[in-house]
């Protein structure tokens, strides 16, 4: 039996994954409810973090030191950048990182990393699942950031200077705990919007269909690892 740890950021991110696993049981460690279920032959942990890299982060830490899990998968919403990335297609990072901060601190400082890899074998399984379920996917860079990028001009920037498939706001935070404790993590995003000027608008309306899709993919890939 493996304990495989999920983390979204948001309650909505992990409803259909809490009303499909039932009833659990609830462990309150370092402000954090960690949801514990038995599931098909697993023990899944899933925790709901809080926006922004800070909440992923310090949620991270304690789900990694309280359940040692064989690895953590991120799941949830995020903005399109790729101009093939479209609304309810799911992008499944390759690597992680930050959009609002030079890398420059991280590389040439502890931990001496700003670009955080995600496992191949998990984005493997994401892929294949994302495929039996009919799914659009990519394989690429999701940044992360203090903000909700709604701003054409903004989305325009990062493109130019990091070339992401997608953007969120925890994504290069779980990365970066997973790598400093050599966690395998994947973060699987289904798009909820374009990150430009209609970003609110769209998230508003695809949300809840956008994170419904992705936690059957998550659940599904806690089936095959």
């Amino acid at each position: 039996m493996k304990t495989i740890a999920i983390i979204g950021a948001m309650p909505s991110e992990l409803a259909d994954i809490r009303l499909t696993l039932g009833e659990a049981e609830v462990k309150r460690i370092s402000g954090f409810d960690f949801y514990i279920n038995s599931y098909k032959g697993n023990t899944i942990v899933n925790a709901c973090c809080g926006i922004a890299k800070v909440n992923a982060a310090l949620c991270t830490q304690v789900m990694i030191d309280s359940f040692s899990p064989c690895c953590v998968l991120n799941t949830g919403v995020a903005g399109g950048m790729n101009t093939a990335v479209k609304v309810c297609d799911v992008v499944i990072s390759n690597e992680v990182l930050p959009h609002d901060l030079d890398l420059h601190f991280l590389k040439d400082y502890p931990p001496y990393c700003g670009i955080f890899k995600a496992d191949e074998k998990l984005m493997t399984v994401a892929a294949d699942v994302c495929g039996e379920y009919g799914v659009n996917c990519f394989k690429g860079r999701i940044v992360s950031g203090e903000a909700f990028i709604s701003d054409s001009a903004v989305k325009a920037a990062i493109n130019e200077k990091f070339s992401p498939y997608a953007v969120d706001m925890e994504s290069a935070a779980v990365g970066h705990a997973c790598y400093l404790n050599d966690m395998p993590f994947v973060s699987v995003r289904c798009i909820s919007d374009n990150a430009d000027d209609e970003g609110a608008m769209s998230f508003d309306e695809f949300e809840k269909i956008a994170a419904k899709r992705v936690a059957e993919i998550i659940l599904r890939m806690t089936e095959i690892l």
